[in-house]
């Protein structure tokens, strides 16, 4: 069984093969439901608070305050990381340590501490100040309408499918002025989508981003760094009899999904590029990148 994400690049456009599935409910099925919750977290290396608080609430079992501070824990340390190790790497920048929790605020945005206002993004990206410099080298390396993906966004009954949509951390800030003022002028493309993560961070510090796990009938859905989790269960007798979930990377690596159309809006001659474009969007996944036959 496969385990990485390969993608093939050529004229006709990109050929994504995802990796075979985890067999997650075969792993569940009959197992007692505190079991099966415990067992989440050890299948899965990345993301395991949220699959533990998923879990759990999709078993009927509760959500402890620690699984709540853990997983706002996680979202918030996922996000330091692209900032301050992986994304410089990729660009040609010196990674740092992440910044203590008493200067993180001022690590990130700068002396202003918060994100900038559309109106303020071109100077803030020229002043230097926390992590504008990861932001100022995507920003130059792709032009407005490159590597975009338009989708339909996900609503709650959408998330519990394979189907393409946008689900990224874009969903808890829809009414971001900064994130409209970018898709604007670029599109949805990777700058628009490391924003996005900016002002999710945002939220992890000043304390609006409060993880939990949706109430509503239905479908569990759980926040994660990437966007939003969807799980459904069921439990006969105290053991679990069916388990499916649905992820932010499922919705990402989908037929038309953004992945695929982000490299398909990447011009032939800048196609150096796909392995940033990738990084930025974050599957979660070990990448093997080949030359299509037809390239």
């Amino acid at each position: 069984m496969t385990t990485a994400l390969h993608i093939a690049l050529g004229a006709a456009g990109p050929r994504i093969v995802p990796p075979a599935p985890v067999p997650v409910e075969a792993l569940l099925l009959n197992r007692k439901v505190e079991e099966a919750a415990a067992l989440m977290p050890r299948i899965f290396g990345l993301c395991r608070a949220a699959q533990s608080l998923g879990a759990r609430a999709a078993l009927g079992l509760p959500v402890r305050p620690e699984d709540r501070t853990a997983l706002a824990d996680e979202i918030l340390r996922e996000h330091l990381m692209r900032f301050f190790v992986f994304w410089p790497r990729r660009l040609g920048l010196p990674s740092t340590p992440l910044p203590s929790q008493e200067r993180m605020a001022e690590a990130v945005f700068g002396p202003v501490a918060r994100c900038p206002g559309p109106g303020a993004l071109d100077d803030w990206l020229a002043s230097g100040a926390g992590v504008a410099p990861v932001l100022a080298a995507i920003a130059v390396r792709f032009g407005p309408g490159e590597a975009v993906a338009d989708l339909p966004t996900a609503t709650a009954e959408s998330l519990a499918s394979g189907a393409a949509q946008e689900n990224s951390p874009w969903l808890r800030h829809r009414d971001s002025s900064l994130l409209a003022g970018i898709a604007a002028r670029f599109g949805r493309g990777p700058l628009w989508r490391a924003a996005g993560r900016l002002v999710d961070l945002e939220a992890c510090l000043t304390g609006r981003l409060a993880p939990e796990a949706d109430s509503r009938p239905g479908p569990v859905l759980v926040p994660t760094a990437r966007g939003i989790c969807a799980l459904s269960a069921r439990v006969c007798e105290g053991r679990v009899s069916s388990f499916r979930r649905w992820t932010p990377t499922d919705h990402l690596l989908a037929r038309g999904g953004v992945l695929e159309r982000a490299l398909a809006s990447l011009p032939r001659a800048r196609v150096e590029l796909a392995p940033l474009v990738v990084d930025i969007l974050d599957p979660c996944l070990p990448v093997h990148f080949e030359e299509a036959a037809d390239a």
